[in-house]
């Protein structure tokens, strides 16, 4: 059993270039929360999960973690010369994962018929799930989502939506930023 996950932000301000993009900002996250980010292109969303997952410096304030992380963006980070499952077995090994992870992963997310699929085949949506997949069979205690919903079909969302509801159920929590709903149940939110 793995210890309760937790993330909190205390008096964060984050700077990029000359610019602030957000000051004083303060939230506690513990196991089953979920936290949506929104605000327009720019306003700092996608620095605010870097700052959450140890990438990027905050210009004040302390980020306090416990639980191990898994972040997700436009870049799938997978091996295009790879089948899928094998491009996926790269990254759960580093995580101390197995064979069965990657396949709950696919499976979870609709790829297990393309489990040997070249990545550089796949389709936009495709990869997005693949980087979705991955996340989840890494079994972090804290997903950091950076627009997983794009280039998703309706029936990639309600997939999303239930493996992020299975998540939380197990304790894990989820920071996402997102325009788009993501059918999570009852998330804090947070505008920027």
């Amino acid at each position: 059993m793995r210890s309760p996950a937790g993330l909190s932000f205390e008096a964060i301000s984050c700077l990029r270039g000359n610019r602030l993009l957000f000051e004083d900002l303060s939230f506690a996250l513990g196991p089953g929360a979920a936290l949506m980010i929104r605000g327009p292109n720019g306003a700092g969303k996608s620095s605010l999960l870097r700052i959450a997952g140890g990438l990027l410096a905050p210009a004040a304030g302390r980020v306090v973690r416990s639980g191990d992380m898994a972040f997700t963006s436009e870049a799938a980070a997978l091996d295009e010369r790879l089948p899928l499952a094998d491009a996926l077995h790269f990254w759960a090994r580093i995580d101390g994962r197995g064979r069965n992870d990657v396949d709950r992963g696919l499976e979870a997310m609709g790829l297990g018929p393309l489990d040997q699929v070249p990545v550089r085949m796949l389709s936009t949506g495709q990869r997005r799930r693949a980087a979705l997949a991955r996340v989840i069979a890494g079994k972090a205690a804290i997903w950091l989502l950076d627009e997983p919903a794009n280039g998703l079909d309706t029936a990639s969302l309600d997939r999303l939506a239930a493996a992020m509801t299975a998540h939380r159920a197990e304790g894990g929590i989820v920071l996402a930023a997102s325009h788009q709903p993501l059918g999570l149940d009852d998330p804090q939110e947070l505008a920027l």
